[in-house]
């Protein structure tokens, strides 16, 4: 994988849950506990963390499969998107969600890997222990 990463975290959610919380504006913002903006098909927009991230969702298998075109206001202006996978798999006690992140700019790679866990992971798991 080109200047990326692969990380897992099992949730104590069903992926139908998981995988509609993503793609909506409300549940994306409770996942993170900061304002989102989702639209929610393929082609549609959205921006998370105060406008920090923005894309595109280019394909979707519902509660199996999310793949967007992602960056950060951090991203060169020339560099491309990045591309970020998110694959959902039920498993006992919820659903293991897998996240791909590749085609990060090279420098940035180690930030995001650290900042997922921090800002989407453990944010996701207080809420769906609710």
């Amino acid at each position: 994988m080109k200047n990326g990463f692969e990380l897992s975290i099992v949730l104590p959610a069903g992926p139908d849950e998981i995988y509609n919380a993503w793609l909506s504006s409300e549940g994306h913002a409770a996942l993170t506990g900061s304002p989102a903006k989702v639209d929610g098909k393929v082609g549609g927009e959205f921006s998370a963390w105060d406008g920090y991230i923005s894309g595109k969702t280019l394909e979707l298998e519902p509660a199996r499969r999310i793949l967007q075109a992602w960056r950060t206001s951090e991203f060169p202006e020339e560099a491309p998107d990045s591309r970020l996978e998110v694959l959902l798999e039920s498993v006992a006690g919820g659903t293991k969600l897998t996240l791909i992140h590749s085609d990060i700019p090279a420098d940035q790679v180690e930030s995001y890997r650290q900042g997922w866990p921090e800002s989407y992971f453990e944010p996701m798991l207080e809420h769906f222990k609710k």
